[in-house]
C-alpha cells in the first residue's frame, strides 16, 4: 500500500473501469455514501476516500500549510487519481468537495469527464448582488463557537444542517460524525471553507456539470444553485424535493435517479 492510499484511507472496488470518486463533505468521511455507491458499483470503479483529518484518513499526514486552502484538498484528488492512474474520472462531491473537485478539474482537466455537484457553493458569505446565507458576522461567531465549545457547536449545528427532524437518526449520525473529527483540524478546515470565495473559478471549469440544490438547506440556500448555475458553462441545475444539506444521506434515491439521468447524456 503506498503512502497517498494509506494517507486517505482510498477503497476502489466495483466491476466497471470507468471510475467515479465519491468525495465526502466537511466533518465527514467515505461513509457517507453507503447508499448512494452499491447502486453503481456493477458499471462503474467506485473510489472512496477520507480527506487527511477526516474518517480514518491518517491524522499524521496532516499539515497545517498545505490545507490553508481549499487548493491542498484539491492535491488530495489528484494525487489519487496519479496514484491509481484514473482517467476519465466522474467526480461526486458533497457540498465542500464540489469546489474541491471543480477546483481539481481546473488544475488538471484531463482527469475528469464529468462533476456531480450536491449542494455546492462558491461562497458562504454575502456580499453586493450575492446572497451566500450567512454575514460575515455569523461565520466569525461560528468559528469561535468552534473553539469555546466544539462539541456543543457540533450538537447543535448537525440538526441544523440534516433538516429531515422526523428522521433525527439522520442529525444524530451526522452529529458523531463532526464529534469524531479531531477539533483543531475540523476548525481549520471550517476556516477554510466558509471564509473561502471561488465564484472567480466557475467560469474556468470546463467539464458538464450537475448541480444537486436542496429545496430548502441552511448551507447552501436555492439562490446559491442558480448562481452556480449561471456561471459554471456547461451545467444542469436540479432543484431537489430533498431538504437540508446531505441528500446523500435524507434521499438516496432521488439523489441516485438524478445521477444517473446525468451520466446517461452523451
Amino acid at each position: 500500500m503506498t503512502d497517498i492510499l494509506k494517507r486517505n484511507n482510498v477503497r476502489v472496488f466495483g466491476k466497471g473501469t470507468k471510475p467515479v470518486v465519491f468525495a465526502h463533505g466537511f466533518g465527514c468521511g467515505q461513509q457517507m455514501w453507503r447508499h448512494i455507491w452499491p447502486t453503481f458499483e456493477n458499471d462503474y470503479l467506485i473510489v472512496l476516500f477520507d480527506y487527511v483529518g477526516s474518517g480514518s484518513s491518517d491524522v499524521n499526514a496532516y499539515n497545517k500549510e498545505r490545507y490553508n486552502s481549499l487548493s491542498g484538498y484539491a492535491e488530495d484528488v489528484l494525487d489519487i487519481c496519479a496514484e491509481l492512474g484514473l482517467k476519465d474520472v466522474i467526480f461526486v462531491g458533497h457540498s465542500v468537495s464540489s469546489v474541491i473537485g471543480m477546483l481539481a478539474s481546473i488544475k488538471k482537466p484531463e482527469y475528469f469527464d464529468k462533476l456531480v455537484l450536491v449542494g455546492p457553493s462558491p461562497r458562504y458569505i454575502n456580499d453586493q448582488d450575492y446572497t451566500g446565507g450567512f454575514e460575515h458576522g455569523d461565520i466569525v461567531e461560528l468559528l469561535d463557537t468552534m473553539d469555546s465549545n466544539y462539541i456543543g457547536w457540533a450538537n447543535f449545528l448537525g440538526p441544523a444542517i440534516m433538516k429531515n427532524p422526523e428522521r433525527p437518526e439522520l442529525a444524530a449520525e451526522l452529529t458523531d460524525s463532526f464529534c469524531s473529527t479531531d477539533p483543531v483540524i475540523a476548525r481549520q478546515f471550517a476556516q477554510v471553507t466558509f471564509l473561502s470565495d471561488n465564484r472567480r473559478d466557475l467560469r474556468h471549469v470546463g467539464r458538464p456539470c450537475l448541480i444537486l440544490q436542496c429545496s430548502d438547506d441552511i448551507i447552501a440556500p436555492v439562490s446559491v444553485g442558480h448562481y452556480i448555475h449561471q456561471h459554471l458553462p456547461e451545467s444542469k441545475l436540479v432543484i431537489m424535493e430533498a431538504t437540508g444539506h446531505c441528500p446523500h444521506l435524507s434521499a438516496p434515491q432521488e439523489t441516485i435517479s438524478q445521477m444517473q439521468q446525468f451520466l446517461a447524456q452523451d
